[in-house]
Formats: structure tokens, sequence, C-alpha cells
């Protein structure tokens, strides 16, 4: 149910409707626009809006949709299924044009996987037309829609004979109009001409006696006659003759063709409404991609999960000047069914209460809607508003008195399965009666269990709220230092109006405000400070709490940069340890083997004290040469040595940037600010971090010999403005998207992207599998994957960096 009957016109959706309208291409789209509803149907729904999705679906995926010739053709049948009716050639030249249309609908359709457009293909696979049909209108009509000539062989043999006829009787009038042109009878620019059917040449008035004929008309300043001459007169009358038998044979044949397609009238009007859905349906894609809107979670209970609303007209508005939406994130469950929002006038509460109420009727009115992807639609069967001022002279209502009739019917019809939205709650009479009036309301209407949604300023409903469950507060956010609206819904807390303050910030006497505020009373005066306090202070923590992310990311950073240092330390001391004792092992088992031997060659030779000197000095050599630890000697550290030069610094000199060892070359000069090329890199730094250096420092530091200041080097800065991190590479060859694919990868790698779209498209899959296998070469690649269905799916990759 909804309520009022002005709902759509209050929501804006009329606008809606009236886009939809504009956007479909012929009138079978524009009978199903024209009969959009809501449906209180959960099955009817989710079937709308994913056969909307479908079509996106196809419209984002750029597949070969037939856009042309949605042509409405119901009439034509209908005249047709009455028997002894004959159908224009116009109307059959319609016929042929969008049966074509739709057979390249179904055709594409059924060349589709059957998981895919599942919707749209199931539809498709119960609509046929006869072959029978289109090969009939075929075979009489050509491409112009004109009947052929070989529609019948009375037809072509009467054509013949007319071209033949119209031939001859050019010739002899050309031979005439030759002779009037050589007599002075008319200009030399006159040519043959028609009248009431009939070949005629224009004679200035003066001569009409000249030429024998007959007189078929005169220009309308009489100065002109269009003659007939007589001698080709009988010609024309059998030229006339031809061309009756020609119209009674053309007719003779659309009769004969109309009773053809008599039969199979039933199967065709089932194709036309296929074809007005189709049109209908692109209508619709074509509005959620205006909007970017998505299909969300659909689920068959009372919630609202929203994030990232934006309201659709307001969207669409300000999509042309470049101005953003704020979008809105709302959530109202089982635990908080009614959000009561407060805050100062010209906040926002209004456009965010419409955002819920059109987001929700779009949605079960088969639109899909701006949202973003992870948000859950939930479903109602009633929609109450009370929006705007409904005064009636009609009916004797006050503005209040229509706001307690809405509010009457609220009361009496709100269920579990209600939602009900209400601007500037308990508004029109004395603050302190309305306030109380509105507060038994909202009661009865938390104890109905409906979801829903109020604008207010009472502060008794604000108490109300933080105590009652079912109930919850929020504020559209302000700025209570610059005094300005922020546009953004916090749930949770109230919001204050700020009266005071805007007052204030007027220019309202503060003998005024004050005595204002005196009459108020203490209680609501520091309710509202405190509201106002709490906000500055919640933006000061909210900054805050930024900046600790801020820091607190950047110390993980390091954190896992020293434990992986770390790792890499103990990892290599290990390794050095055990190379020591493998080399130790071998040492001690080389000395082993020379003591042993030596002993050997003692015992054996019974050695004399001299040749046991010498083994012992043997054994000595080994021991100097092979276990002796070698001296380390650390290298002095170099300095460096830059020879300053005198005099200030243009275009070309060679500079060092104060506090560091690179050096470089001044390409241009721009006020403070010098443009210097260190190695390939150009970078700007201001003047005062630059020490000017010598020619011969340069060429020591870099080993480089003198660049000119015009050299060109990789411009960081503009490179990064020039880049995108989507590439399209459809329509390439193999090769071609190969080479285009490496220079935007070198590019993202240098700037340090870790995330990247490359758009293939889908085809075969031959160009998605190229490109994927070329990409796993890269070592810089972490992994890659499909883009999500709303977006591409399978015909896009998203490629993710180390």
């Amino acid at each position: 149910m909804l309520y009022p009957k002005t709902l759509e016109q209050k929501l804006g959706f009329d606008k809606l409707r009236a886009w939809l309208h504009e956007a479909c291409i012929s009138p079978l789209g524009q009978y199903y626009v024209e009969r959009i509803k809501f449906s209180d149907k959960f099955s009817m729904v989710e079937k709308l809006v994913s056969q909307t999705a479908e079509m996106k679906d196809i419209l984002e995926r750029g597949e070969n949709f037939p856009s042309q010739n949605y042509l409405d053709a119901t009439p034509h049948l209908r005249q047709a299924s009455i028997a002894g009716m004959q159908l224009s050639q116009e109307a059959f030249s319609d016929l042929k044009a969008s049966l074509n249309t739709i057979n390249l609908c179904l055709k594409f359709f059924n060349n589709q996987e059957p998981e895919t457009f599942p919707l749209l293909r199931d539809y498709a696979s119960s609509i046929s037309v006869d072959r029978h049909v289109t090969d009939a209108i075929e075979r009489i009509f050509d491409d112009r829609g004109q009947v052929k000539d070989s529609a019948s062989t009375e037809l072509g043999r009467i054509r013949r004979r007319l071209l033949s006829e119209q031939a001859g009787i050019r010739k002899r009038l050309d031979s005439i109009l030759r002779n009037a042109k050589q007599q002075g009878w008319i200009g030399e620019e006159v040519s043959l001409t028609v009248r009431n059917g009939r070949m005629v040449i224009p004679l200035v008035a003066e001569h009409k006696r000249k030429l024998k004929g007959f007189i078929h008309d005169e220009s309308s300043t009489g100065q002109t006659v269009f003659i007939e001459p007589t001698e080709i007169f009988e010609t024309n009358n059998e030229i006339r003759e031809l061309e009756y038998e020609e119209r009674r044979e053309v007719n003779r044949i659309l009769l004969e063709l109309t009773d053809q397609i008599r039969p199979y009238v039933p199967d065709l009007l089932k194709a036309y409404h296929f074809l007005g859905l189709l049109d209908f349906l692109r209508a619709k894609a074509r509005l959620a991609q205006e909007l970017s809107a998505i299909n969300p979670t659909f689920v068959n209970k009372q919630v609202v999960e929203w994030q990232q609303a934006r309201h659709p007209i307001l969207f669409m508005s300000f999509k042309g000047s470049g101005k953003p939406v704020i979008p809105l994130d709302i959530t109202l469950d089982e635990n908080n069914r009614i959000l009561i929002v407060s805050g100062p006038n010209a906040g926002g509460k209004s456009v965010a209460l419409k955002t819920v109420g059109l987001i929700q009727y779009m949605f079960q009115c088969g639109l899909l809607v701006p949202l973003r992807e992870d948000s859950t639609m939930g479903f109602f069967q009633n929609i109450f508003i009370d929006i705007g001022d409904e005064q009636s002279l009609e009916n004797d209502l006050s503005t209040y008195s229509s706001h307690l009739t809405n509010m009457r019917h609220f009361l009496a019809m709100a269920n579990k399965r209600t939602i009900f939205l209400i601007d500037e709650f308990g508004t029109g009479t004395e603050p302190g009666l309305g306030g109380a009036i509105a507060e038994a309301i909202l009661e009865d209407l938390t104890k109905s269990g409906a979801y829903g949604m109020i604008n207010t300023h009472y502060t008794n409903l604000k108490v109300l709220a933080d105590k009652t469950s079912g109930l919850i507060n929020g504020a559209m956010r302000f700025d209570g230092e610059n005094l300005e609206p922020i546009y953004q819904l916090e749930i949770g807390r109230p919001g204050s109006s700020f009266a005071f303050e805007i007052a204030t910030k007027i220019g309202l006497p503060k003998g005024v405000i004050a005595k204002a505020k005196e009459k108020l009373g203490t209680q609501q005066v520091s309710f509202e400070k405190l509201l106002k306090e709490l906000d500055i202070e919640r933006k000061v923590f909210a900054e805050k709490n930024t900046s600790l992310g801020i820091k607190e990311r950047k110390l993980t950073q390091q954190l896992a940069e020293y434990k992986s240092l770390k790792s890499k330390l103990e990892l290599n001391e290990k390794k050095l340890v055990n190379e020591a004792k493998a080399k130790a092992k071998m040492l001690l088992s080389d000395a082993n083997q020379l003591i042993e031997n030596t002993i050997r060659e003692i015992k054996e030779n019974k050695a004399e004290k001299e040749q046991t000197k010498a083994i012992r000095a043997k054994i000595e050599q080994f021991n100097q040469s092979q276990l002796k630890p070698e001296k380390i000697v650390e290298p002095a550290p170099v300095e460096e040595t830059y020879e300053p030069e005198p005099g200030a610094i243009g275009t070309g000199d060679y500079v060092r940037i104060a506090g560091q060892t690179a050096i470089g070359q001044v390409l241009a000069l721009r006020g403070k600010d010098i443009e210097i090329r260190i190695g390939d890199l150009k970078s700007t730094v201001k003047l005062n971090r630059l020490e000017k250096v010598s020619k011969k420092t340069y060429k020591a530091a870099t080993g480089e010999k003198e660049v000119k200041a015009s050299s060109k080097g990789i411009d960081l800065n503009e490179r990064m403005m020039n880049f995108s991190f989507n590439l399209d590479i459809r329509g390439k060859r193999g090769e071609e998207s190969l080479g285009v694919v490496d220079q935007f990868m070198d590019n993202a790698i240098m700037l340090g992207y870790d995330e990247l779209r490359v758009v293939h498209g889908k085809g075969d899959g031959i160009l998605r599998t190229l490109i994927r296998n070329h990409l796993r070469g890269y070592n810089q690649v972490k992994g890659m994957r499909d883009e999500h269905p709303d977006r591409g799916g399978a015909g896009v990759t998203i490629v993710s960096l180390k």
C-alpha cells in the first residue's frame, strides 16, 4: 500500500519516469514506462530488478546488441488479424525492419551460455517468429521497403513495359524540348517536368500558341505554362494505364501477403511485446549507468543496510555541473527500527528523508539503485510518507490538520512490513502541544513494529529516542566552528539546531539572543550547548584518530621491515657460522693427515735430528699459511670533496642539494623553484636548498659529460599526472597489445601502484589468456583476478602488484 496518492510526485519519481520515457526508442518501451508501479510481491521485485541488471551487464560488456528499429507494428498486426483487410506497403516496411530486430535479439540470447543472462535468455526461448512470415516478406520487399519487380510475373511485365514507354516518351520530349530552345520559346536552363502525373514542357506564356498540345498548369505569375505536346498524348495515356495496372497488381500482392501472415498474428504480437520489454529494459539499464546504480543484496525481510546511498535526481542534476553529492549511510534493523533525525535547517534532513523513500520505491518498481555494493535492500509492503505542505482550501484543512490526517492513517494502517517517512514531525501548531502529540504518536508507531525515519527539532523526541527500545537518534552533521552544514548523516546521537549560533552569525543583536536564552531556560540552553560541544569534539577526535591511524600504519610497516631485516641477519649469521665450521673441519682434517704422514715418515726412516727439524718446519709452515687468521683492514671513509662555485645559480649550472651527495644540472628557473636533472630524473627544488658546484666536481661525481639544459629526462611528476591505472586494449592484436601492456606495467611499477585494471573484453578468451600468461612473467605481479560482474567480470583483469 502506498500513501498518499501523490507519493510519486512528492518523492520525485515522476522525474525518473519522464527520463525513462524519453530514453525509450519506441512506443513499445514507453508503454511499459507508463505502467511502472510499486510491487509488494518479493518474487516479482526480484525478477524485475534482475532483468534490469542483466540488460545493464549486456550494455557494459559492449556486446553487439541491436539498438535500432524498435518499431511498434502491433496496430498493423491487429489490422491484419481481420479477415479481408490489407496492410499497406509502409506497414510491411515497418514489419520487415522490426522483425529483423526481433530475430537479431533472439539470436543474441540463443548464442549465450545457459548461465549467462538466465532471465532474459529464458524469456527469449519462449518467443518465436515463424520463418514463413519473414521469408514471405523478404520475397516481396527489398531493403528500402519497396515491392520487388520479382514479387509476381505480372508485376515484372508491367514495370518493364512502363520503363520502355517512359524511355520512349522522354526521348520524344527531349527532341521537342531541344527544338523549342532553338526557336527561343524557352530558356536554355529549362528541363522536362511532371504535372498531374503526365510529362510536360515548361513554355513561356507568349509562345504557348506555337506548340500544339494541352495546357495542364501555369506558374503562379502566369508567365510560364506547362504543355503536354499533342504527339505524346496517347503515349502518356498508355503510361497512366500501366501505372493503374501496377497499383492494382501491388494491391493484389499485398492482400495475398496479408492473408499469409494472418495465422501467425498471435505469435507475432507476443514477439512485439518482447521487443517492447527489451526497449524498456534498455532505458532502465541506461538510467542505471547514468546513476552508477547496482543490484544490491535483496532479502525478504524488513531491513535497511545502505552504504553510500545517493539521491538519484540530485545526483543527475549535480553531475552536469561537477558538484558532488554527499552520500548517506543508514541502517534500520529489528533493534533500531525508527530513526529520529535532528539538526539545523538547510542541513540536509529533508534530502536524506527523500533519498530513503525514493530509493526504496525505485527498487520495488524494478529499477537499480545508487548504493555501494556491500549494501542490503529489505522488502516492505507499505510505504507511507508525510512530506511537505498538504494544506487544502477545498476541504478547509490547515497544514497541521493535514499532518494529523496523515498520522491517523499511519496509526491505523502501519504494521511490521511498513516503512514511513515523516518530515518536520509535529510542526504547524503551538510547540508545547505539538511536541506532546508528536511524542504520543511516536510511541504508538513504535509499538506497531513499523520502520521509519522522522525529521524533527523537538527535544522531547530526541530524549524519547535515547531511552526507548526500537528508536535511535541521528544527526545531520554540522560544522560547529564555521557554522556550515556538512550534509552527512551520523547515527547514534541527536543533533543540535544551532539556532543561537546561526542567529549570531547572521548578525542578530546580542541583546536579543541573550533574552532568548533567558526565556528558553538553562536546561534547554545547556542541552543545545552540550550537543554543539560534542559535535566539535567529535570533529577534533576524528582528525586525531586519522592522524593516529597514519602513524600506526607507518609503525606497523617499520616493525615489519625490522622483523624482516632481523630475520635476514639471523639467517646470514647461521650461514656464516656453518661455512666457518665446514672450513674448520676441512682444515682440521688436512692437519691430522699431515701429522699422521709425518709420524709415519719419522718411524719408517728413523730420521735423524736434521730431518726432524725439517719436518717440524714443514708443519709450522702449514700452521702459518692455513690456520693463521687474516687481518681485516677497514677502508678509511672517503670524504666527498666539493669545489664551490661563486656567483648566482643560472640555467646550465651544476648544483648540489644541501645535505645530500646528489649533484645535478639546472634545466630551468621558475622564480624560487629550480628544475634540475639528476641522472635520468627531473625534479623541482627550492633555490635555498641548492649549492653551486664546479664543472669538475660534477664530472667527478657522475662520470658523465656535460648535458645541455634542454636535455630531456624522465619527469616523474608529468608521468604520474598522465598515468591511468585503467588500460583498455580491446580491438588490438596480440603482439600490439603485449607491447602496450609492457609499457603500462613499466610505468605502474616505477610509480608504485599496487593494483591495476586491464580491459580486454570477453570474446573467445584468447586475448585474456595471452595477457595473463604474459603478466605471469613479471616478478612484481602478486596475483590476478576477474573484475566484479557488475563492472565487466571476466572481460577485465585486476592485477595486484607486490
